[in-house]
């Protein structure tokens, strides 16, 4: 009984409230037509009593079924826009809002899957400006070792001749230790290249270990720069007197340290400055090396972490090479890194 009275369709609310004007307007003409007034009055008050209930019968169905109607063709005109910024407001118990419940879920997994398909299509395109950008890369890097290996294989072809066509025994030993020179060279350009190559596409892991990273940076800085008799260099530090430790790949670590103080060592003056500092400050350890020299252009800066990049204007020109393997090694350790120029003002 209770489901037969229900009004959870929209045929059930037009019958009801049909049904429901009909009764009305039979019991209103019967009690017209009794009313002690006038017969002509009586029609009259009967007709203004028909008016009202048109129109309440027409604000019935208005809500009932024009405004659902309309707010659902507002939601689907903004769902044919893709305009998923207002769901559908339709919250009655009957078909009108289970197609307005519809409309809403399928508004949100289009939406859901339009921004699956952004998100694709932003990697796609991620992925196909990295093979673009390996690509470069590699043609570059390919320009670049055939331009390294000319000038030892040039060498070493024309040493190779002289001894071929020189006589003297001493001249040939002479050769012969710059072929051998050369073919070393050639070959630590290699094996820098390699594991250069090796970090970049993540062939190598990183095996992180805890030490003690202020004796670690003493024992480096004492074999490259204290226990050398020929520095020209006034070496100054700048040291916790504590142990500072760290977890971090040991192997790794010390071959940044150990290029990052050769390329110093290489690069300072005579009589200048080489100073490290090693600093602890809110939980952060900074590890830096100056050296007092001819300062960088500043456009220049960010170039020196590139592969093969070697300033013209350096005192000492390596293979370019030593300074990219830094870069990597502290880029997969989500570590930063960077170059400061600073202006040092003498006093006469």
């Amino acid at each position: 009984m209770k489901e037969q009275f229900s009004l959870r369709t929209v045929r059930k609310k037009i019958m009801m409230v049909s049904k429901m004007a009909g009764i009305v307007l039979m019991v209103s003409y019967l009690l017209a037509t009794r009313l002690p007034l006038e017969k002509n009055l009586s029609f009259l008050l009967w007709v203004i009593f028909v008016i009202l209930l048109i129109m309440v019968i027409d604000a019935l169905l208005g809500r009932f079924i024009s405004e659902p109607v309309s707010k659902i063709a507002q939601m689907a005109d903004r769902t044919a826009r893709l305009d998923f910024s207002e769901p559908c407001t339709v919250t009655s118990q009957d078909e009108f809002g289970g197609l307005a419940d519809n409309l809403n879920k399928m508004s949100e997994n289009l939406q859901q899957t339009l921004e699956k398909l952004e998100e694709a299509n932003y990697r796609l395109e991620q992925d196909v400006h990295r093979e673009k950008k390996l690509l470069k890369e590699r043609k570059e890097l390919t320009e670049r070792l055939s331009h390294e290996m000319k000038t030892p294989l040039g060498i070493i072809r024309a040493y190779a001749e002289g001894i071929q066509d020189d006589s003297s025994e001493e001249k040939r030993q002479k050769y012969a230790g710059i072929i051998m020179s050369e073919t070393e060279r050639m070959n630590r350009l290699l094996e820098m290249l390699l594991d250069l190559s090796a970090l970049e596409n993540g062939v190598v892991t990183l095996a992180p270990e805890r030490f003690d990273f202020v004796e670690f940076v003493e024992a480096i800085a004492g074999r490259l720069l204290v226990d050398m008799p020929e520095t020209d260099f006034i070496l100054q530090y700048e040291l916790p007197e504590h142990k500072v430790f760290v977890c971090t790949d040991k192997a790794r670590m010390e071959q940044v340290i150990n290029n990052l103080i050769v390329n110093a060592k290489k690069n300072v003056c005579s009589h200048g400055i080489l100073r490290l500092s090693l600093i602890e400050q809110g939980g952060r350890l900074s590890f830096s090396v100056y050296n007092q020299g001819k300062l960088i252009p500043p456009e220049r800066l960010s170039k020196i972490w590139e592969a093969f990049y070697r300033d013209k204007d350096a005192k000492y020109s390596g293979s370019g090479l030593g300074l990219a393997i830094v870069a990597q090694i502290l880029s997969m350790q989500r570590l930063e890194y960077g170059m400061k120029r600073f202006w040092q003002i003498r006093m006469a």
